[in-house]
């Protein structure tokens, strides 16, 4: 990226968002302004995948709802996201997890586990 973007952009980076990866079940709690009102509103599932670098960086969280799936794109370092909440850890193989698009009914959001795992290979 261009050394001159990355100066201009270093202060807007936040340093708390780096503590996820791909796979790993969240919570994200972004601000949303209805007129002069402002509330909080979470949006819950799994992070399919992480692109970008910087200031640019962006990531893609898929949850089922009401049995159709839905997946929003949220810009890691955004002012509007008061934060991400980590719900599961899990080990992934792979850098984005685009096939959880084909999978139906409960295996849409499985994944192997940390825990699970740790207790499986200890």
């Amino acid at each position: 990226m261009n050394p001159i973007i990355n100066e201009i952009t270093k202060e807007q980076l936040k340093d708390d968002r780096n503590h996820f990866k791909v796979g790993d079940g969240v919570r994200v709690h972004t601000r949303v302004r209805e007129g002069n009102k402002e509330r909080i509103q979470v949006f819950a599932g799994i992070v399919i995948a992480r692109k970008g670098e910087g200031i640019h960086e962006t990531f893609t969280v898929r949850r089922i709802s009401f049995g159709e799936g839905v997946e929003r794109v949220f810009p890691v370092h955004s002012p509007n996201i008061e934060k991400v909440e980590v719900d599961r850890e899990s080990v992934t193989m792979r850098a984005r997890m685009y096939y959880l698009r084909d999978r139906v009914g409960k295996a849409a959001s499985k994944v192997k586990e940390k825990r699970i795992f740790e207790a499986l290979h200890h």
